[in-house]
């Protein structure tokens, strides 16, 4: 009995066994370009887990019938790394697949970046990460990006029935009826490795394989996600833009796949910067009480905790949204960057050298609202617009009205008379 992953069995060895990316490997695509003109160059695959990235690379290798090695960025050393050198010296352009290529150190770059320039390797890195924001620019810029996409329903169908048919797989010994693949092909979320671990855990089970026998041996969906991958953020952004967007349905879904990760610390970040920067002054009891549901979550824990993180973002959907708190603050950034302008003398902590009658009265309360509180520079500049989108703030903005029509001054002492 063979005992290696079926996953791992049916790995392509060719461009025509790989399953979906057309766009890089179909009829006078680049990918079949570089293998018809023998021809390669360094390259970094990003896409989702599970699409296929290190077989890609593996698959190029073959096809052009060079030697390849493979290097982890995290768990290979200096080491590894010189030894895949030295054998570089006896064949020019061996190929080195870079898995978790974003993850590669400076030490680890700097060895490796002499090597990629003058083409004594051919370097194919492997991430979930994008890699204009996640790889060094100093490899970005010695090598071609390619990005390997999520495989649809059908694609993953496809590469099951291969499965159950190729000698390599599950020869003929299993059946599957169509409603069971296309139930496992939307729980592997465009997953192939996953796809092919829940056949092959349904094959255990039975020789006809049916849609109760999947959602028997699938204890949950492929939603979990690398923290370093860009479907994390694009979960992340989904669930916030959601809850701006008022649409609870949505919010809630993305929650769920957050709860199902047990990712509660994104969940608390993202909800409290949604509450105050979305929510805002539209509806301040919303924001507070968002704060409380995630106390109570962190308090008594998944499962339950998901019902406090409910309550609060049907909350958040619902309530009036005001921006003007972000919108106010980053209003003042422009005014920084000009010069720095000095604090009137008579709000600092302890002026010197000032009149009694020049200096701020601790017992004036009566004069608070009548004082220049801005530098001179800037007495005119208004940073905050209310937003009417609720009755409070509303409120909030008849009274900032009505202060905006006192006159304020910096000469405290004529105030004082």
């Amino acid at each position: 009995m063979n005992k290696q992953p079926l996953a791992f069995r049916m790995r392509p060895t060719t461009l025509d066994e790989v399953v979906g990316q057309q766009h890089l490997i179909g009829k006078n695509q680049i990918l079949r370009k570089m293998v018809e003109q023998k021809q390669l160059f360094s390259m970094i695959f990003y896409g989702p887990p599970g699409t296929g990235k290190t077989t890609l690379a593996s698959v190029l290798a073959n096809e052009m019938g060079v030697k390849y090695r493979n290097f982890n960025a995290v768990t290979g050393n200096k080491k590894d790394l010189t030894i895949i050198f030295e054998e570089a010296k006896f064949f020019p352009g061996l190929v080195v697949i870079v898995d978790e290529v974003h993850r590669l150190n400076k030490d680890k770059q700097d060895l490796l970046l002499p090597h990629i320039e003058n083409g004594s390797i051919i370097m194919i890195g492997a991430t979930t990460a994008n890699p204009l924001f996640s790889i060094n620019p100093a490899i970005r810029s010695r090598t071609h990006l390619f990005e390997v996409k999520s495989l649809d329903e059908q694609d993953i169908k496809t590469a099951l029935s291969r499965a159950l048919r190729s000698p390599k797989g599950i020869d003929d010994q299993v059946k599957a009826d169509d409603e069971a693949l296309t139930s496992i092909a939307r729980l592997a979320n465009g997953d192939i490795r996953y796809a092919l671990n829940l056949l092959e855990l349904c094959a255990t089970a039975t020789n006809a394989i049916d849609k109760e026998t999947v959602e028997a041996y699938s204890f949950t969906p492929n939603v979990a996600s690398d923290s370093d991958g860009d479907y994390h953020y694009d979960l992340l952004s989904a669930f916030q833009k959601s809850i701006r967007g008022s649409d609870v349905d949505a919010a809630l879904y993305y929650l769920s796949i957050l709860i199902e990760i047990g990712d509660l610390e994104s969940i608390e970040r993202r909800l409290l910067v949604t509450a105050y920067e979305d929510v805002g002054f539209g509806n301040p009891q919303a924001v507070a009480r968002c704060i409380n549901a995630i106390d109570a979550a962190k308090r008594v824990g998944f499962p339950e905790g998901r019902i406090p993180l409910a309550h609060t973002i049907i909350d958040l959907c619902l309530s009036p949204k005001s921006k003007s708190s972000e919108v106010a603050i980053d209003a003042v950034k422009p005014y920084l960057k000009d010069q720095a302008y000095p604090v009137p003398g008579y709000l600092r902590l302890t002026p010197v050298g000032m009149k009694d009658e020049d200096k701020y009265d601790y017992g004036r309360l009566d004069l608070v609202d009548k004082i220049q509180y801005l530098p001179d520079a800037l007495k005119n500049v208004s940073f905050y617009t209310p937003s009417l989108n609720s009755q409070y703030e509303r409120a909030l903005a008849e009274n900032w009205k009505k202060l905006k029509q006192t006159k304020r001054t910096n000469n405290l002492a004529k105030l004082k008379r």
